[in-house]
């Protein structure tokens, strides 16, 4: 150990280089840097020459940029505009637009372009972004995609303003033994409003060809409308002591999908659309946890307000007034269910558009 000691004192001493000192009379290396002009960018200028070294780019003068024309139209920007409307040009908005003001307020209008530089976080770059944009202004685009607001009862998902097009709908509601339909306009006045048996419907094994009789001539029977509603129920699948209504009621909705609905291209406005049963029931306050009670008193009340008042909310033509003023009595065995949801659910789905 000691003679390393020895070595290493003796190396010192005669001036041998070596990691504890340096050779005499070397300095340690220099690396040429540089600094850039920030007028123009593109000089460069070296440390050790900065004394003697001059930009050579002259730039010009903000003014001399721009025709009289031009110069007048931005200084009138620029002395008359509020701290409002100064934050509408490009790079102006908040607190450069108050600077300007505030500058103004306190040294007198612009005299002339190059005065602006004078203004804090305005410079020469920044300001011919802002003339420019004062003399071409550019119209803003909006890059996003429009907001679509969709009918969340309906399904498939269709554009409300789409649906709001209707001046008609048929609503159609499917029971066990019949279809019941209402043709309504967008005043809520009643058009049409009956219902027709299905003889065919549940009664032994599902025959294609007799539901499809069946679905045919109720079809033929309802008049022409914008839109078509199909009542979508709402039996859950686990539910399997009902898995035979809902098979015979999927079976018509699909018919009537295909009957009522003519060949589209994609991405064309369908003509036959399903609504959300709960959500007619939830419109009118009629559901009592997950089920949906009897809508016979709301349909009553309404026909009895077409009758009363002068500017009902739903109007009824006479002849539907009379031919139906008994067939919702509550307590019978049927009293008009079919017809009472298919009136409800057209009333319900111009409703919610509006909302």
């Amino acid at each position: 150990m000691w003679v390393i000691r020895y070595l290493l004192s003796a190396a010192v001493q005669r001036g041998h280089p070596g990691f504890l000192r340096r050779p005499l009379g070397s300095l340690p290396e220099r690396y040429h840097r540089y600094l850039h002009c920030t007028c123009c960018w593109s000089s460069r200028i070296s440390i050790a020459d900065i004394d003697s070294t001059i930009c050579k780019d002259d730039p010009k003068s903000l003014d001399d940029c721009y025709t009289p024309e031009q110069r007048a139209a931005i200084l009138q920007l620029l002395n008359s505009a509020s701290e409002d409307e100064l934050a509408g040009v490009k790079l102006l908005r908040g607190q450069k637009a108050i600077n300007i003001v505030e500058y103004r307020n306190r040294n007198g209008p612009f005299r002339d372009l190059e005065s602006i530089v004078n203004v804090p976080l305005l410079k020469h770059k920044t300001a011919t972004v802002v003339f420019n944009s004062i003399i071409c202004p550019q119209e803003k685009k909006d890059k996003r995609k429009p907001k679509v607001q969709i009918a969340r009862f309906i399904k498939p998902e269709v554009d409300r303003s789409i649906l709001k097009e209707a001046n008609s709908i048929v609503s159609i509601i499917c029971g066990t033994n019949k279809i019941a339909w209402a043709h309504v306009d967008c005043a809520l006045s009643v058009l049409n409003w009956q219902q027709e048996d299905c003889p065919n419907f549940m009664r032994g094994t599902y025959m294609a060809a007799a539901y499809l009789e069946d679905v045919t001539t109720v079809v033929s029977r309802m008049p022409a409308a914008d839109l078509f509603v199909v009542e979508k129920p709402g039996i859950s699948l686990q539910n399997t002591s009902l898995y035979s209504v809902m098979a015979h009621l999927r079976t018509v909705e699909a018919m009537l999908f295909a009957l009522l609905g003519a060949p589209r291209e994609p991405g064309a406005t369908p003509k036959v659309v399903n609504m959300m049963r709960v959500a007619v029931g939830r419109h009118f306050g009629l559901m009592v946890g997950e089920a949906r009670t009897s809508g016979a008193r709301t349909v009553r009340d309404m026909m009895t307000d077409s009758a009363t008042r002068k500017a009902p909310h739903v109007t009824f033509p006479h002849e539907l007034l009379v031919r139906y003023r008994n067939a919702f009595k509550v307590g019978t065995r049927n009293h008009g269910e079919e017809l009472c949801d298919a009136l409800l659910q057209a009333v319900a789905f111009y409703e919610l558009l509006s909302e």
